[in-house]
């Protein structure tokens, strides 16, 4: 462990759990050529945005709740630092994914101010867009919902969650797309409690079937072992897998209500995360849990990547497939109606 520390020159500190959001390098080749946006895009400005309120901080920008001036359509706003280049890979993600079920569209590329590229070939020619404008998921994230519940979702709902982020991920998997910061901030709502995934600012197109993916890309908290220690399970490494355990962390979440693999309360550094995700054994739900669901964190959470379940496995398991899915997004609208009647009292 004190090996790892010092690989990694990361002071020990007690930090939230989003601290340990961690990026690539700058890259210095240009992406490769993306199919261009739904949306036409080219004549596309950040000025042509009002942005109304902060939504939160993904991987490389502020996510901005605002709406467009001329046809005052709502949407989000992911404004960039100057040069960050995870902006391109975030659009090229978006732009491939754009048919994708549960994924956040992609309303428009907007190039760099000083540049009067069309966006599109800004992304292609690997200048990083200044911003993407986005759909606009109004009941936020699923960990905003959590905090404004003030208490851990039901089964019921968390099947809703669970079923619609599995198809997402299938989606993308089969576009050769790693997300590798699958989180509740990561997956938002809406008001009839459709889920989709954002924030692909760590994400990755494999070009070859088993790519190697950058190690602490992503948020550390929700790593699975073989990407916290790649030398320690460096014979088990599927980067499709990976996402699979990222998204059993986040269904474990929203069950208990707090962070899974550390005590209530405890703030996680570097130690406590290696301790809890490689060497501790992986958290289950407690008994009061239905064994279906027992079974289903347990199969997204099995340590060993070539043993833990598949995408297409986890839809086909009895906690989603034998679920009333209407019912199960009808109680998830519920939550989100419930947490939006909350804020109006206050």
């Amino acid at each position: 462990m004190a090996l790892v520390r010092q690989r990694r020159q990361l002071p020990h500190l007690t930090l939230p759990l989003d601290h340990f959001a961690m990026r690539l390098p700058p890259q210095p080749q240009p992406q490769p050529a993306a199919a261009a946006p739904s949306t036409s895009a080219s004549d596309a400005r950040l000025s042509d945005y009002e942005r109304i309120s902060v939504l939160g901080h993904g991987n490389g920008g502020t996510v901005y709740k605002a709406r467009h001036r001329r046809s005052s359509q709502p949407l989000a706003l992911k404004v960039f630092a100057a040069g960050d280049l995870s902006s391109a890979r975030e659009a090229e993600i978006l732009m491939l994914a754009a048919d994708a079920p549960h994924v956040v569209r992609l309303q428009a590329v907007i190039p760099p101010a000083s540049s009067p590229a069309a966006a599109s070939a800004a992304v292609a020619g690997g200048e990083a867009p200044a911003a993407l404008a986005l759909e606009l998921m109004p009941g936020g994230s699923l960990a905003g919902l959590l905090r404004q519940l003030g208490r851990p979702m039901g089964e019921r709902p968390i099947a809703a969650v669970a079923r619609q982020a599995l198809l997402g991920l299938a989606a993308l998997h089969a576009l050769r797309v790693v997300h590798r910061d699958l989180k509740p901030s990561n997956l938002l709502v809406g008001a009839g409690g459709e889920v989709k995934i954002a924030d692909f600012g760590a994400g990755k197109v494999l070009r070859r079937r088993l790519d190697p993916c950058a190690s602490y890309v992503g948020t550390a908290a929700y790593m699975s072992p073989e990407r916290f220690d790649p030398e320690a399970y460096s014979g088990d490494y599927d980067p499709y897998a990976a996402d699979v355990w990222s998204l059993g962390v986040a269904i474990l979440e929203l069950y208990l209500g707090h962070f899974p693999l550390l005590p209530e309360g405890q703030r996680p550094d570097w130690a406590a995360l290696m301790c809890a995700i490689c060497f501790g054994e992986a958290p289950e739900p407690p008994a009061a849990a239905s064994e279906e669901f027992r079974d289903f964190v347990a199969r997204c959470l099995e340590k060993k990547a070539g043993q833990r379940a598949s995408v297409a496995e986890l839809l086909e398991h009895p906690f989603v497939a034998e679920r009333d899915a209407a019912a199960a997004q009808q109680a998830l609208a519920a939550l989100v109606a419930e947490a939006e009647q909350g804020d109006g009292d206050l």
